[in-house]
């Protein structure tokens, strides 16, 4: 299937893997009444804050969303992506993300799945600003002639 004006866009596959996206985010508040931030979990699992979440529990779930990856590659459909063509710009871009993260409070994870869930006026701004900051970078890296 594939969608006017995106031909390399698969619907189907965004589709379930939303599904399990918010499963796993349902589940982890279900099970342990914690938000599914990422960065938040990633930051726990390296002691780098305090949280109910047990440090073991948090390297579970951060390998469970690698494993999960290997398995969707090697058993639904090969998984397709792209890098900058500058390390340079893989880590100034991981750097800022890791800035992003701490100064709005969360990432995309934990504003765009759960805190828009739940009607967060905060995850609702946040979201909103991650996407305009996404559109806007692409649209400035293109036009530099940076995009790849």
């Amino acid at each position: 299937m594939s969608i006017p004006g995106f031909p390399h866009a698969m619907p189907v596959e965004g589709f379930l893997g939303g599904i399990l996206i918010g499963a796993a985010a349902a589940l982890m508040l279900l099970g342990s009444g914690r938000i599914a931030g990422i960065s938040g979990i990633a930051a726990r699992a390296l002691t780098l804050n305090k949280s109910s979440l047990p440090i073991p529990a948090a390297w579970l779930f951060l390998a469970g969303l690698v494993f999960a990856a290997f398995l969707i590659d090697a058993y639904v459909v090969p998984v397709q992506s792209s890098f900058p063509p500058s390390t340079a710009l893989l880590v100034a871009g991981g750097l800022l993300v890791g800035v992003g993260t701490q100064l709005g409070s969360g990432c995309t994870s934990g504003h765009g799945v759960c805190g828009m869930s739940r009607l967060s006026p905060r995850s609702l701004i946040a979201t909103a600003t991650f996407i305009t900051s996404g559109m806007a970078t692409v649209a400035i890296t293109n036009a530099l002639g940076w995009g790849w």
